[in-house]
């Protein structure tokens, strides 16, 4: 990870007057992508439509070859024209039902599908990039008030993997459980940056769910992990964890959003030991901390009802590399509908 000069001040957002207004994003306004020669993205797509209720209507279908770690350009323009045309007007988030590609050139395929693609949400020499206009916004319906349809991929190495992960999201629904956050401040001074912003959490946040700063480069044998926050290029301990269903954990590092082909840890890895959601960036981010989840406004938004793809998305300021993955409409804290 290249290093970039971070502003502590940056980091650390107010967050404690944040009005909810209970989703927009729901079964009923996620378009579903699925692609028809993917065999695994046809399997996942249909049954996440079951199983989440989501409109038949909801369910598209776009066709490019499989396998392919990267999106041509060229290829993504005639899916995203094609999307524009059967998606509906109603429609104010986006679920990718694929593993690959991740990228599209220097976005990540969440980006690029929620803004379109453009040279803006992408660095030069360690520079910043677009914002995203839904960064710590209280919109419940973003395509109406942006224009953006917000994406998250349904990623696994197979489909019992994508099963279990969507199981977890439906069972973490309103259950408001009673996990713990870990803000884990690790050696790694490089991508330890969210680090500035933990004390601020303790002290300023509701009680909900519990909060706990830990020095050290991991954690283990913890049985209670709702959240996990921390920074390094790969994370010790993963299978002594439990976690809660409807967890976040992500590691702040250059790569971890190259799910299938990175030379640090894959944030495939948080999915499998359990996690609901996750993030990584998919190109050279350098350790700007917009470019990243901020913690305190995933777990204010999180706790207070928001489901995980507005939470998530609304913590990071400058997303253009950075890979949303899991179930999006996991709502622990949510209301039964």
């Amino acid at each position: 990870m290249q290093v970039f000069q971070v502003i502590t001040g940056i980091l650390i957002l107010m967050t404690l007057e944040i009005s909810v207004s209970y989703a927009d994003v729901s079964a009923s306004t996620l378009g579903v992508i699925v692609n028809t020669r993917d065999k695994i993205s046809i399997q996942v797509g249909e049954y996440y439509q079951k199983v989440r209720g989501v409109p038949l209507s909801n369910l598209v279908y776009v066709s490019f070859e499989p396998g392919q770690n990267v999106l041509p350009l060229h290829t993504f323009k005639q899916i995203k024209k094609s999307l524009n045309r059967q998606l509906p007007s109603y429609i104010q988030a986006q679920l990718l039902t694929w593993t690959v590609p991740y990228r599209v050139e220097c976005m990540s395929v969440t980006s690029a599908f929620t803004f379109g693609f453009s040279n803006e949400y992408c660095s030069k020499k360690c520079g910043k990039t677009k914002k995203s206009p839904y960064f710590n916004s209280d919109s419940s319906s973003p395509y109406s008030d942006f224009g953006i349809r917000p994406t998250m991929q349904l990623a696994a190495a197979d489909f019992l993997n994508a099963r279990q992960l969507i199981d977890r999201g439906i069972k973490s629904d309103s259950t408001f459980p009673a996990g713990t956050g870990y803000l884990v401040s690790t050696s790694d001074k490089n991508r330890n940056v969210r680090s500035a912003g933990f004390n601020y959490m303790l002290k300023r946040l509701a009680k909900l769910p519990r909060l706990k700063l830990i020095n050290t480069d991991y954690i283990k044998d913890r049985d209670d992990v709702l959240f996990y926050f921390t920074g390094a290029a790969f994370v010790k301990g993963l299978k002594t964890l439990k976690f809660v269903p409807g967890a976040i954990a992500d590691h702040l590092t250059s790569f971890g959003g190259m799910l299938t082909n990175s030379k640090q840890m894959s944030i495939l890895r948080w999915l499998e030991a359990g996690a609901t959601g996750s993030y990584g960036t998919v190109t050279e981010p350098c350790n700007h901390p917009q470019k990243f989840p901020n913690p305190a406004i995933v777990v204010q938004r999180y706790t207070a009802g928001e489901t995980l793809l507005e939470a998530y998305w609304k913590s990071v300021a400058w997303p253009g590399e950075g890979l949303f993955v899991g179930e999006p409409l996991a709502a622990p804290f949510g209301k039964k509908l």
